[in-house]
């Protein structure tokens, strides 16, 4: 893409060792992006391993086998924050610190801080949990009412981490997979959708108070338009990957004079399903340097 251009990529890998096996080092190489956020590394520490090329800087969490949050830099970056290093402020947060969900850089060569999410999948609340329409057990809303909370606080943890970059004179960019979709056009089945976790009516209103020409911008929508997709998940099961029924969860959210720079966007989807990295595919953005 040349220097005049930064590409920034969000990718959940559904776990780095089994995205490696599958090819992940041939399309990292390939793709060749300036930032790679990553979520759900499912793996320890010691076992992350090197990225030729890039800086890691990741928080693989305390919980063997779940979450994990990575962002690789061509250069090294100035600073790098986690919850463990810079535990959340914002009250509902506090037991999250040490799962591996969030890390934020600022870059050395553009100002610009990121911050890499991997948010709770959630569940249905408990009015909605009725036998034989849902794969898992029951809960009486338990993972709903825990992922609305995190909901809760990591809205104002995010405001506060914005106008933290803001003050630093530096545009904030917030990738990951959000496990929410916003509108309509982010799910191919949307109607039957608004009963499922990730796209109930609370979490798209949650989703849409983020936003504000001001604040944040839903850097993709912008680009893409008032249409279907961009898609960046799609179920293991069935043919949804062939027939491309899926979600977009996958999002980058830029303060607006990052925004402004935003040129194109892309989703690496691979050509057929034997030839997948993960569920999700790479969510790609060009941003003009300033």
């Amino acid at each position: 893409m040349g220097s005049a251009e930064m590409t920034v990529v969000s990718f959940n890998v559904n776990g780095i060792r089994a995205a490696r096996r599958r090819g992940f080092d041939d399309w990292l190489r390939a793709r060749s992006a300036d930032v790679v956020g990553l979520q759900e590394l499912r793996c320890p520490a010691e076992l992350v391993g090197e990225f030729p090329g890039y800086t890691a800087s990741f928080d693989a969490g305390s919980i063997p086998g779940r979450n994990g949050v990575a962002l690789l830099t061509r250069v090294p970056p100035a600073a790098v924050r986690t919850w463990v290093t810079h535990p959340p402020k914002a009250r509902g947060l506090a037991h999250y610190a040490s799962h591996g969900r969030y890390i934020e850089v600022d870059l050395a060569d553009e100002p610009v801080t990121i911050g890499c999410l991997y948010l709770p999948k959630g569940g249905l609340p408990a009015e909605l949990q009725k036998p034989g329409n849902i794969r898992e057990k029951p809960d009486g809303g338990a993972k709903y009412a825990r992922k609305m909370r995190f909901l809760a606080g990591f809205a104002r943890e995010l405001d506060r981490n914005r106008l933290s970059a803001k003050r630093a004179g530096r545009e904030f960019l917030l990738l990951g997979d959000l496990n929410v979709a916003h509108v309509e056009h982010d799910v191919t089945n949307w109607r039957p959708a608004r009963k499922m976790e990730g796209f109930l009516p609370e979490e798209r209103e949650w989703f849409g108070e983020l936003l504000s020409p001001r604040r944040l911008v839903d850097v993709v929508r912008k680009l893409h338009g008032d249409r279907p997709g961009p898609l960046t998940w799609w179920s293991w099961a069935g043919e949804s990957f062939t027939k491309d029924v899926g979600w977009r969860i996958d999002h980058q959210l830029a303060t607006p004079g990052l925004a402004a720079r935003a040129r194109w966007v892309e989703v690496d989807k691979e050509p057929s399903p034997d030839q997948r990295l993960s569920d999700h595919a790479p969510l790609v953005v060009g941003y003009e340097r300033r």
